[in-house]
Formats: structure tokens, sequence, C-alpha cells
């Protein structure tokens, strides 16, 4: 039986460095299932592993899209399962590794089946954000559905115009249509989950910020200024600086905002994850732990 080994956890929590541990260990391949590494250019504010480390482990789907592409889980679910069997061809583990929960459910257990769009409300809803921003946005969804609001990244506009125009369409909570029976795969799946204690994530988010900017971040962000309004770039880390780019706050503002709303991104991730009963959590440095029980259970 071929087995999907998953890596997931808040950001910052050290799924890179493991996931690429057990691919040299296992000798396989890591599908990645973070969203955001998947654009060209945004290495430095998506974290994306070095190109020392993409050299030391074969990576599907990180500099795959262009910013201005329109790219959706649906066809990452398809896209990702293909490579898998590619994966499973030659080897028996495969490793996918990523913090964005969205992603990891489409290729464990499949995407549900829910209304398709309707162009007058996302027309509607399209307006608002232009009108009067997201927090237009987020005030409708927390009335529609206060669940689904507490887990979705709400400042991702695509996500919230999604979820609001389903609870519209169907007359259900999308949280509670969000929990269909799965779609059965050809492969075993194993869930390691990272879980830092809160001051430990609340540390480790703050010195990656440090670390960003050291290592340019600003100046890759201004690069992005001409599609700050494209959904790739609707992302914690290039969102606050565009303020300060057109001299609305500060940098000091600009970094102050980004550990807060990467902290809180964090606490959503868990949030997420926490619902799944499916995962094994470990502590960030347990990696010996963690090879001692995936060999385990391997057998091998």
């Amino acid at each position: 039986m071929k087995t999907l080994i998953v890596i997931l956890g808040p950001t910052a929590s050290g799924k890179t460095a493991l996931a690429i541990q057990l691919a040299v260990f296992l000798k396989t391949e890591i599908i990645n299932a973070d969203s955001r590494q998947f654009y060209k250019g945004m290495d430095i504010g998506t974290a994306k592993p070095t190109p020392q480390e993409l050299t030391t482990v074969k990576h599907h789907f990180i500099d795959t899209l262009s910013p201005v592409e329109e790219y959706n889980v649906g066809n990452y679910e398809t896209d990702a399962l293909e490579v898998l069997q590619g994966i499973f061809n030659n080897k028996d583990q495969a490793i996918l590794a990523g913090g964005s929960g969205l992603y990891i459910n489409a290729i464990c257990k499949g995407l549900d089946q829910l209304p398709s769009g309707n162009p007058e409300i996302r027309k509607r809803l399209e307006d608002a954000l232009e009108k009067n921003g997201i927090a237009a946005l987020q005030k409708e969804l927390r009335e529609l559905d206060p669940e689904y609001y507490q887990e979705v990244d709400i400042q991702n506009p695509h996500r919230l115009i999604r979820a609001i125009e389903v609870c519209i369409l169907s007359g259900e909570k999308f949280s509670a249509l969000r929990k269909s029976t799965s779609k059965k795969r050809p492969f075993t799946i194993l869930k390691i989950g990272l879980l830092p204690e809160r001051e430990e994530m609340y540390q480790r988010i703050n010195q990656r910020v440090d670390e960003m900017l050291a290592n340019g971040l600003v100046e890759e962000a201004r690069t992005f200024i001409p599609l700050k309004e494209k959904n790739a770039l609707r992302t914690v880390g290039y969102q606050e600086l565009f303020p300060f780019f057109e001299n609305q706050i500060q940098l000091e503002e600009a970094i102050d905002e980004i550990k807060k709303n990467t902290r809180r991104y964090a606490k959503r991730q868990l949030t997420w994850f926490k619902k799944d009963p499916e995962i094994h959590w470990f502590a960030p440095e347990s990696q010996n732990e963690i090879i001692a029980f995936l060999s385990n259970h391997l057998g091998i």
C-alpha cells in the first residue's frame, strides 16, 4: 500500500525542514500544499524553501504560476493527484507539506460538491469589496456563517466571496456543507502535525518576520505594487506593505501589522487543523520521535 505522509501545522512551525528531512530519509519527493508558494517571485514573503533545499529534494508546486494567473483548489486537486500518482509509480511514500488546510483536504478527502457560482451574487460582492473594502465581506460572512469565519483566512477576498456565495445560494452554512463524505483515495494517509506552544509559536513568527525583512522582503514586495490587487498578493507579508509604499503608514507600523496578522493566521490554521482527529501531533523539535513513529507505522 502506498502512503501519503502529510506534514502540517501553523506558519513558522518548522514544516519545511521536517518535510525535507523525511523526504531524504524515505528517498521520496514533496508536494507543496502552501497555496502562496505556487507563485513565482513571491519567495521571501511566503518563506519558500531555499534554492539549496529545493535541490536537496524534488519539490512539486513551487514557482509553477505567475501571480497574475488564476488557479483554484479544484485545479490543485486534479493536478496534485496526477503528480502523486507519478511519484507512487516509483516510490512507496510521498510527502505533502504545507499549512493551507483547504488544499490539504482537497488531496486527502476531495472537494465537497457545492453550488456553482452565480454571476449576479459574485458581482454584488466584488462591487462591495471595491467600494467598502474587505471589512464588508468579513462582516457579511461573520453574520452568515460564524463557524467558518473563525477558520477561514479573512484577509483572502476570494475565499470570503465564495463562502458567502455558497451560503446565499444554498440557504445553508458553508461550514455545514463542507462536511460531506470523503472520497476514497487509493493510498493510505498519515498526518503529522507540528504544534508549538503558543508563546513559542509567537516567538517563531516574530523571528521569521524579522528574518524576512533582513532578507529583503520590503524590496520584494515593492516589485509587486502593479499587481497589488491580484488575489495572489492579498497575502500577509505583502498587503501590509502596500500602504507603506503609498506613504499612508510608517514602516514600523507595517511590520507590526505583518506580525499581528501572521499570528492571527496561525491561530486560524490551528482552529482548522484541530478539528481533524486523524492528525498525530508532535512538538516542532521532535524530529527523532517523528522518524521513529513513521518507521513503526511504515514497517521500515
